[in-house]
């Protein structure tokens, strides 16, 4: 039985992958809520009878899915029973979501990443015991830059999403030049700052980049705010931001569009 675990505002997308393991491998060896419940049915009763004959867990991981609780106690539920061997665990990202520090050893399906065919044959590979597709550990990241537009600015929020950074170093990457750009850090008054050129990034492209700093902690609930505010007529090119995890060495945290949802 596979068990088709989602949030009801991702059915358009997952419905699709639904569907394809019908035709595959049968309604009845597929528990999906469209078709696995009906009218008169208890829900909780429904849920548990799918989760215990369950021994693949398609766990569609997006904003959404994360914020229901439904779906929280069905994907925890899967965890416990794939400690005692008794399923299978495969997450299919949705979106830019962080995935959920209990599942970062788990190989996942990049729906978000690589399209909806591609995840496609996956999931059907893995449902066939072809585990063919390349996936691989989730990359971990505490930090994560929410990017957003206001009034005429561009606000990036760096937040620690679950412990305290240490260093609060990092690089905004921009194809704009020093004189097009105002960097303005907004969570405090002293800043260490400088503008670089021609930084070469390990894909090969070339940016510029405004080099922020403060002496203290990225911690949770504070993030690190920078406003970057184009001057008129110039339009902002923002490539990105890069935090350094020791000195010297650099990596690119996941970009996010929009406000941080809390």
């Amino acid at each position: 039985m596979i068990f088709v675990s989602h949030n009801h505002k991702d059915k358009a997308v997952v419905e699709q992958v639904a569907l394809r393991l019908r035709d595959t491998f049968g309604q009845d060896q597929v528990f999906y809520d469209s078709w696995s419940m009906q009218p008169g049915d208890g829900i909780v009763d429904k849920m548990n009878q799918g989760l215990g004959d369950c021994k693949l867990f398609l766990f569609f991981v997006s904003k959404n899915s994360l914020q229901s609780n439904m779906v929280k106690l069905e994907w925890q539920n899967a965890v416990m029973k794939a400690a005692s061997g008794g399923t299978k665990i495969i997450p299919v990202k949705l979106d830019d979501c962080l995935m959920p520090p209990i599942l970062m050893q788990s190989l996942y399906i990049d729906l978000f990443g690589q399209g909806l065919e591609i995840a496609l044959r996956q999931i059907v590979d893995v449902a066939s015991g072809n585990n063919t597709f390349t996936g691989g550990p989730q990359q971990f990241s505490n930090l994560r830059a929410y990017v957003y537009p206001d009034d005429g600015s561009y606000i990036v929020e760096c937040h620690a999403e679950h412990y305290m950074e240490a260093i609060s170093h990092f690089l905004f990457l921009v194809e704009n030049e020093e004189d097009e750009v105002a960097f303005n850090y907004k969570s405090g008054s002293m800043c260490n700052t400088g503008f670089n050129k021609d930084i070469k990034l390990n894909n090969g492209s070339v940016v510029n980049a405004q080099f922020m700093a403060v002496e203290k902690g990225t911690v949770p609930g504070f993030p690190f705010i920078l406003e970057m505010k184009p001057k008129d007529g110039v339009e902002l090119r923002f490539r990105g931001v890069m935090h350094e995890k020791k000195q010297g060495q650099w990596g690119a945290i996941p970009v996010v569009e929009g406000r941080k949802i809390t």
